[in-house]
This record gives C-alpha cells, sequence and structure tokens, in this order.
C-alpha cells in the first residue's frame, strides 16, 4: 500500500500558479499512491495567490476511480453570500468502510494569527492489515499554544479509536446509524504538523507514555538518519533554513509494515515537500 501526504499550498506553486492538475501529477510521479492525502484545499478563496477555483472538484476530477473526501476546517460565507472551504482531501482506490472529520482544539492566544483545524479521518480497507484508520491533518502554525493541544487531541482521538476496536460497541446490522463500524487498532496520522521532530506538539504524539503507541515512521526505516526536509526548501520566506515538519505516525501494529518513506526532494508545486510511505 503506498500513500503521499501534501500539503498543497491550495496547489499553488513557487510560481504563483495554482494548479490541481500539477498536484496530482507530480505526486502520481512520485508513486503509484492507493491514497493521496493532501492539506490546505480551497473552495471559494479567489483572492488567495494563484486564485484557487472549487479544488476538491477539481481534484475529484483529475482522479477517475478514487473516491475523495474532502473536510474543510474553514467553512464560512463572503458578505454576498458566497462560500468559502479550506481544509484537507484524502482520495483512495481502497474500499472504505466510513469517514470522520474531527474538529481539534482552538484555544484563545490572543493577538496570534490563527485559524480552526482539523482532523479528516477515512477507514479503509488495506491488502496486508485488513480495516486501516487514515488520518490527515495541518495544525495550527502561527500558535504554538494552538499547536500543542491540537496535537494532545490528536492523540487522544487515537487512544479513543483504539479503545474502540478492543471494547467495541454493541454489535448491530439494523441498517441505522447504531449499526457496527469498523473499528480498528491499525492507524496512520499524516500531514503538516508545523513543528520540528523535536517539538513539544510531536512529542504529544508520539513520545507519550500510553498503553496504545504511535510511532515516527522515518526512523523505522532511516534509523538515526536526520528527517529529510519538507518545508523551506526552494522559499525561505517563512525561516532560514530548511525543515522537516510534515510527518507520519503509525500505530503498533502498523510500525512492522513500514518498508519505505521519502520524500520529493525536487518538485516546486508546493511550498512544501510530498512525503511517501509504503507499507508491506
Amino acid at each position: 500500500m503506498k500513500l503521499v501526504t501534501w500539503n498543497t499550498q491550495w496547489c499553488c506553486g513557487l510560481d504563483g500558479v495554482a494548479s490541481p492538475q500539477r498536484i496530482v501529477e507530480q505526486a502520481r510521479a512520485l508513486a503509484d499512491f492507493d491514497l493521496l492525502c493532501l492539506q490546505e484545499i480551497a473552495q471559494g478563496y479567489a483572492r488567495l495567490q494563484g486564485a484557487p477555483g472549487d479544488q476538491p472538484a477539481q481534484i475529484a476530477a483529475l482522479l477517475p476511480g478514487y473516491r475523495c473526501f474532502f473536510g474543510a476546517a474553514v467553512d464560512e460565507f463572503t458578505a454576498d453570500g458566497r462560500r468559502q472551504r479550506f481544509g484537507n482531501l484524502i482520495a483512495t482506490r481502497l474500499p472504505v468502510a466510513w469517514v470522520q472529520h474531527h474538529a481539534l482544539p482552538w484555544p484563545a492566544d490572543a493577538g496570534v494569527r490563527s485559524m480552526p483545524r482539523m482532523a479528516s479521518v477515512v477507514t479503509v480497507q488495506e491488502p496486508l492489515l485488513g480495516a486501516l484508520r487514515v488520518t490527515t491533518t495541518h495544525l495550527e502554525y502561527y500558535s504554538a499554544r494552538q499547536r500543542l493541544a491540537q496535537a494532545r487531541a490528536l492523540r487522544a482521538l487515537h487512544e479513543a479509536q483504539t479503545e474502540l476496536a478492543l471494547a467495541p460497541p454493541e454489535a448491530s446490522d439494523d441498517g441505522s446509524p447504531f449499526q457496527t463500524k469498523r473499528h480498528t487498532p491499525h492507524a496512520l496520522l499524516c500531514g503538516d504538523f508545523n513543528a520540528g521532530a523535536d517539538d513539544a506538539a510531536v512529542a504529544a504524539i508520539c513520545g507519550a507514555a500510553t498503553p496504545h503507541g504511535l510511532h515516527d515512521a522515518w526512523p523505522l526505516v532511516h534509523g538515526r538518519a536526520p528527517h529529510a526536509p519538507t518545508f523551506r526548501l526552494f522559499d525561505r520566506t517563512y525561516g532560514p533554513e530548511p525543515v522537516a515538519c510534515d510527518f507520519v505516525f503509525v500505530s503498533d501494529g502498523v510500525a512492522a509494515h513500514v518498508r519505505r518513506i521519502e520524500v520529493d526532494l525536487h518538485t516546486q508545486a508546493s511550498d512544501h515537500q510530498p512525503v511517501l510511505i509504503e507499507l508491506g
């Protein structure tokens, strides 16, 4: 199973052109992916650089054979009633069991620029592991307080979902919303965490001593080698040095199946670099 995760900056490249087609083409050049997890997908924000259009619809049209699930962290309207949405998108050609969208905490941090954040979850049927819970997210950039609260919420969500798999609700096949769900302890969490590997937010996700672990996938393959940079590789607007802030975390049962994880260090279709992970 191959998954590509990418903060697309609303599909806007360093040339200022917003192109969902280029994002899809370059993700496909990286891998024949089974899942594509994209952050910063826009709809209705014509004043953003590149004047993006209806990107969820555009990406769905570019991916025949895939099902696309868009989760809006921001869902608002202009003064003249035009809808604007901004968030994450998961596309997959694997069988889908169910979909969840979770708003993440947005605690007050006076005077600090910020926006709502959320996590999109799609539980798929993966050939090797069976049910696999795939979550993609994009944490707050400017507010460390909010970012840490969001990271802790992601860890709590993983704990709760794993507990549901180990102690499931009453089974039901009545065809109602109470019917049995595909709960699973097998999980993969990916996205832009806006934090380095040694940041408190990352520690909150994979450093906590709890019964149900999450592990940074990079050292599972590369050992002590530093993470490849995923941000500020070409554009230094937000800082002087390249950094890694786009990660993939996997649960205990998935960790042994991580075969490959790598970063595309060449594309300039976004201000972030895409990350590929392969399970086998």
